[in-house]
């Protein structure tokens, strides 16, 4: 294992973290288990999580990712071993999260720390190493939205009272460091500049969607990374497992996440024409190679010198292994080229 420096924060990370969204709909408590204990195992130490996963968040399994983790920290006895994150949601701007705390979820004290207790108690430890939040206070493009949606006099919480909300929780020890995930180049911007003009802690960390499919995040926020030292925990690298080539063709495979009757369903951004080709690209290249096309996509994003790690989220332990294997996989010039031209000719088919 590979392991990078968290921001400022002193912390190391493996390149691969344990993604963990799918563990209450399609991972059993088992599962999680397993695969906790198998990714440690190979050195894997960041496991990231969240208030509202598994998701898409329902009110019958939520919570029930972070209580999975919960029940192996107090059975394994490890939380010295791993760098434990987890995310508060942000508002939500139709009900469909109303069932996590009420609705209440706006990034002002009193719903942080509720939202930093809840987890807590579910994740059965006293303190998070990394505390996130999942989406902006305010409306922004985020969350597969290409155009800045424009809207006037709304009401949000300032990034500054969200960061003096943080900084209490800090120097109370509940959270050691803060990143934010979902976030856009000006929010960045506003949260460094805020913890340097009023002494609040700095984000060491950017949680945002980074694949072969949706290289977005180069644009603006990895000169973040170059010049501000705050990485990318890059989500989604495999893209829900388009990139492996397994949906091709309309191919519906038992279990998977996009198949028709799992908990997601088919996201629009990956079964557009472009996406659609974008794949097939990707895998015949891969394939060309005689390399796993999952592998391929995954080492590509672990390469880059703006990411921290890459949270790989699997629905089966040999998911989980051909993930890990990937940092086997050299990416020569060779292939970086290929790669790029594919990119040049089929751009970011899938923010």
């Amino acid at each position: 294992m590979k392991y990078r420096p968290l921001g400022n924060s002193g912390i190391q990370v493996s390149v691969i973290g344990l993604g963990t969204m799918t563990w209450g709909h399609q991972n059993s408590e088992a599962d999680a288990h397993q695969q906790l204990d198998y990714a440690l195992s190979q050195g894997v130490n960041l496991v990231d999580t969240a208030e509202m996963y598994p998701t898409p968040t329902r009110a019958d399994t939520w919570g029930s990712t972070e209580r999975f983790i919960g029940s192996w920290l107090a059975r394994s006895k490890r939380r010295q071993d791993i760098v434990l994150a987890s995310k508060a949601v942000g508002p939500a701007r139709t009900p469909s999260q109303n069932h996590i705390r009420d609705g209440k979820s706006n990034h002002d004290a009193k719903n942080l720390r509720a939202a930093l207790q809840g987890s807590l108690d579910r994740l059965q430890t006293d303190y998070l190493d990394l505390y996130q939040l999942h989406w902006p206070d305010r409306s922004t493009n985020f969350f597969g939205l290409r155009d800045y949606p424009w809207v006037d006099d709304e009401e949000s919480v300032a990034i500054e009272e969200t960061l003096a909300a943080l900084a209490e929780l800090v120097k109370e020890g509940l959270i050691r460091h803060i990143g934010v995930s979902n976030e856009t180049p000006w929010g960045v911007g506003q949260f460094l500049k805020a913890a340097e003009r009023l002494g609040l802690p700095r984000i060491v960390s950017i949680q945002n969607p980074y694949s072969l499919l949706n290289r977005l995040y180069e644009v603006g926020l990895a000169e973040y990374s170059h010049r501000e030292g705050v990485g990318l925990l890059a989500y989604s690298p495999i893209a829900f497992g388009v990139l492996s080539g397994k949906y091709l063709d309309g191919a519906q495979p038992v279990g998977a996440r996009l198949s028709e009757g799992s908990p997601y369903g088919r996201f629009a951004r990956y079964a557009s024409a472009e996406a659609q080709r974008a794949v097939r690209a990707y895998v015949e290249l891969a394939r060309s190679r005689d390399l796993s096309p999952a592998q391929l996509a995954l080492a590509f994003v672990t390469s880059r010198p703006f990411v921290t790690s890459a949270l790989s989220g699997a629905t089966s332990l040999a998911q989980l292994q051909e993930n890990l294997d990937s940092l086997a996989l050299p990416l020569d010039d060779e292939l970086l080229t290929a790669l790029n031209a594919i990119h040049a000719r089929l751009p970011n088919p899938a923010p």
